[in-house]
């Protein structure tokens, strides 16, 4: 049998299941490998205890006959979703030590589906950045070369599964911070449909384009974690009021007239002129044409399709994001919990200095912008606008979707840089966005898949993008590609 790291999500079930190993052996194994890895930031928070106990009760669960798809097998969550049995902080200075008194849904619906939960994973501040450098607590390495950055914000979920610390985990994906941060670091990430995943208790960053999604190795093991998270909850007005979804099956289901040979016969892939621009590095270039060539392969037909507002995506994002950080951020002004100032000399001291010392440099950045393009007399000019372009933009995705099943292109225009790359230029890591943003501000579901590497062997990702509610489409795609490669089986030498 191989060894506990070396397992992903279906294979270790799998193994809990036939009583092979016992999750407490699982999650034993799994928390020595997070201490020997300290060194890579991916941990805010490991419940060693906890997650024992939990482990204990699987056990007790599957000896009982009573498991489920996912009973044992052990997670962990970006420390954006609060936890009422650990801290969560958001990776902000604003929430050190804080405990929420109840767990987010989905974190809830995992612990309902049986999964064993080791800790709480690094993130940008608040969720706000591409490269898991603006977090409170030092950034993340990516396990691949540890002088480059994992990406952003969901940098230390990618780092738990890259470095194979844990199989599958949570992420959030505002406009990319799933997808790439999974490019960055050669491992599978699916962001759904906005309203798939409940959003009640997930700490706000953006609340019309935050979303929920697993992060694992490979597209079965993101399907057994999207199903148990996903769902209609009543205390989110965002959630979609759909029944629960078998995503494992809708992956696996066969498409009309596809053949052991070619399971993708008959779908059509379409490819954005704008996702192929000049300035697109030669090796992510190669190796997402090396992807699309094995999806050929397996009897999808490429199409050309167009995208032309591709580009406004960035100012239009940095214009609604920002503005829905500056209302949700308002919340942490020191009265009712999170950092308070020590000395102040009246309220409005007290919120000047809290806010001061508890947000860091990219949140204060973030939030200005917002109530600037949110202030009298440029509300019309810049936010009005942005909403306007932000609709033209699902609506060419229709009209493409009218030519196409899939949309795929790259997921970000490099490998990943090194680490403080971006300090002189603090905006600059937006333009790497350029290609995640349009599927975000849409709302549409879109994954990142291993298709190579790039530059110094670090990896590369495929973005798949759907229509609504195709996440099942989705997957089945990257299923097959995955079961044609071996690319997102690599693992970084020394992990």
């Amino acid at each position: 049998m191989k060894p506990v790291h070396d397992m992903g999500v279906a294979e270790l079930a799998a193994a809990l299941k036939s009583r092979a190993l016992s999750s407490r052996e699982a999650t034993q194994a799994l928390l020595d490998r997070v201490t020997a890895h300290q060194a890579l930031g991916a941990f805010l928070h490991v419940d060693a205890e906890g997650a024992l106990a939990r482990a204990d009760a699987a056990d007790a669960q599957i000896a009982a006959g009573q498991a489920g798809a996912l009973t044992g097998v052990p997670v962990a969550h970006k420390d954006i979703y609060v936890t009422a049995d650990m801290p969560t902080t958001a990776g902000s200075k604003m929430l050190a030590g804080y405990r929420s008194p109840f767990d987010a849904t989905v974190v809830a619906r995992l612990n309902a589906a049986g999964t064993v939960s080791l800790g709480k994973l690094n993130c940008d501040e608040f969720a706000m950045g591409s490269a898991n450098e603006n977090s409170a607590y030092g950034p993340a390495s990516n396990p691949w070369d540890v002088s480059r950055v994992p990406g952003g914000s969901s940098g230390g979920s990618a780092v738990a599964v890259a470095a194979r610390l844990v199989p599958g985990v949570t992420g959030t994906d505002t406009g990319g911070s799933i997808r790439q941060p999974a490019s960055f670091t050669g491992i599978t990430g699916i962001k759904p449909t906005y309203g798939v995943c409940s959003r009640y208790g997930m700490i706000a960053f953006a609340s019309s384009l935050d979303q929920a999604g697993p992060m694992a190795r490979s597209a079965e093991d993101c399907a057994l974690l999207l199903s148990a998270m996903s769902g209609f909850d009543e205390r989110d007005a965002t959630s979609v009021n759909q029944p629960p979804q078998d995503f494992h099956a809708q992956m696996l289901a066969a498409r009309e007239g596809a053949t052991a040979a070619q399971p993708l016969k008959g779908l059509r892939i379409g490819l954005p002129q704008e996702f192929f621009p000049a300035g697109l590095t030669a090796d992510v270039d190669a190796a997402v044409r090396a992807g699309l060539a094995e999806l050929e392969k397996l009897g999808a037909t490429l199409v050309p399709v167009s995208l032309p507002r591709t580009e406004l995506a960035i100012p239009v994002y940095y214009i609604i994001a920002p503005a829905e950080a500056s209302s949700n951020l308002s919340r942490f002004d020191g009265v009712k919990f999170g950092h308070r100032a020590d000395k102040y000399d009246d309220l409005l001291d007290m919120y000047k200095k809290t806010r001061a010392q508890g947000f860091g440099a990219e949140v204060k950045r973030r939030i200005m912008i917002g109530t600037y393009v949110l202030s009298h007399g440029y509300y019309d000019a810049y936010y009005l606008q942005a909403q306007k372009l932000r609709r033209m933009i699902a609506d060419d995705f229709q009209q493409a979707f009218a030519q196409c099943d899939l949309i795929a292109g790259p997921v970000a225009p490099s490998v990943a840089w090194k680490h403080g790359a971006g300090k002189d230029d603090p905006t600059a890591a937006y333009l790497a966005d350029i290609f995640t943003l349009p599927g975000s501000l849409a709302g549409l579901p879109g994954m990142s898949v291993p298709v190579g590497f790039g530059e110094g062997g670090l990896p590369v990702g495929l973005q798949l993008i759907g229509n609504y509610f195709k996440e099942g489409q989705l997957l089945h795609a990257a299923h097959a590609l995955q079961q044609a490669t071996d690319w997102h089986q690599r693992a970084p030498a020394g992990f």
